[in-house]
């Protein structure tokens, strides 16, 4: 097993499952006993201040909040840009990492800046390595500019362009091929 934590997990065109169908996943974690992501690019409908005002002080109450995955749909991650990974519960890559449950998300005590997620994806032992072997995901090194991406409705088209080749061309492909 080949640890794929630091990793972009972009859905393959033919993942049909609803919860994963265009999503880019950041692998937070990936060992033996299995592996945990978020997805980088499904808004839900409810703002931070809405759902989680303990987050004031990190972020707008406007800010929107991120459907992380399906698994523990109420519980709220925080990822995290963080002056010192000491902070962090687990970290992705370079200062990129989940905020310890918790912590104060406090600008001033480490964290540069943040998004907040509801739930996340997760797979237990070797499920991921059988997905990635049947090629349902395709992975691309992780991009600071992709874990706060601006315009997350667009991070798949745009890591998949990013990856170039025949990625590309199905950056292109509309969602429904039959309709072209």
């Amino acid at each position: 097993m080949d640890s794929t934590r630091g990793q972009l997990l972009i859905a393959g065109p033919e993942l049909a499952d609803p919860h994963f169908w265009r999503t880019v996943v950041l692998i937070v974690e990936h060992s033996e006993e299995g592996a945990l992501g978020l997805v980088l690019n499904r808004r839900s409908e409810a703002t931070i201040g809405e759902a989680a005002s303990a987050l004031d002080p990190l972020f707008d109450g406007d800010d929107p909040l991120f459907i992380g995955g399906p698994v523990q749909p109420s519980a709220l991650i925080v990822l995290a840009e963080f002056e010192d990974t000491e902070h962090a519960a687990l970290v992705a890559f370079e200062d990129v990492g989940v905020l310890a449950g918790g912590a104060r998300p406090d600008p001033a005590g480490g964290v540069r800046r943040g998004r907040a997620f509801v739930g996340h994806a997760g797979w237990g032992p070797g499920q991921l390595d059988s997905e990635l072997e049947r090629g349902d995901w395709i992975l691309e090194p992780a991009q600071r500019q992709d874990a706060f991406s601006e315009n997350p409705d667009e991070l798949w088209p745009s890591v998949l362009t990013r990856k170039g080749g025949s990625y590309a061309l199905v950056a292109r492909m509309p969602p429904d091929p039959s309709v072209n």
